[in-house]
């Protein structure tokens, strides 16, 4: 098993800490991961994706052009990444601020109302967590044993508190994704 996998959106939505969980919960399950971030000048605001890939078998290079999975969390990257999903691929996407949704018809799509259900939770920082729960319900490549492991691999100490509000997001993640229908 092998999963190529892109997450993008804009910095401060937490695309790059979302990679670094999803890459530590690979290494707890003892897979073979790589974790490439990619991001501009600007923290916040600015685009930013990371590219995962989670194996059974050693990872020959870090850099792939074409995706298993695109994580998607704004319209540039929609734009920029929907046509390297591999056919039969995964594109899971959260609509807020999506003017144009995806239009292929050859990749299974997926819609989750992150930033909206954050808001319900009441701590907009939750907003990746539920993506990345909404991610592993549809492809659960990383148990959620590993998915806790990797939370406190990730987080410093001082925040550990906050793992089991991370936790509970990614279960509302996991009751409220969809399935997107192209029209």
């Amino acid at each position: 098993m092998t999963e190529e996998i892109i997450i993008a959106g804009f910095g401060g939505q937490g695309v790059l800490s979302m990679g670094k969980i999803l890459a530590y919960s690979g290494v707890m399950q003892n897979q073979e991961v790589s974790w490439m971030p990619s991001y501009g000048p600007e923290m916040r605001g600015g685009t930013a994706n990371v590219t995962v890939i989670i194996s059974d078998e050693r990872i020959s290079s870090p850099i792939i052009h074409e995706f298993d999975t695109a994580i998607i969390l704004n319209q540039q990257s929609l734009d920029k990444f929907e046509n390297t999903v591999k056919p039969g691929g995964l594109l899971l996407f959260d609509p807020n601020g999506i003017t144009r949704p995806p239009q292929r018809k050859d990749i299974n799509i997926y819609s989750i109302e992150g930033a909206e259900e954050a808001a319900k939770m009441g701590n907009p920082k939750t907003f990746n967590m539920i993506v990345m729960g909404a991610y592993i319900k549809i492809r659960p490549i990383v148990k959620m044993e590993n998915v806790q492991k990797g939370l406190e691999k990730s987080l410093p100490e001082r925040h550990h508190k906050l793992i089991p509000m991370n936790l509970d997001a990614i279960q509302v993640g996991m009751d409220k994704v969809v399935k997107f229908a192209v029209n």
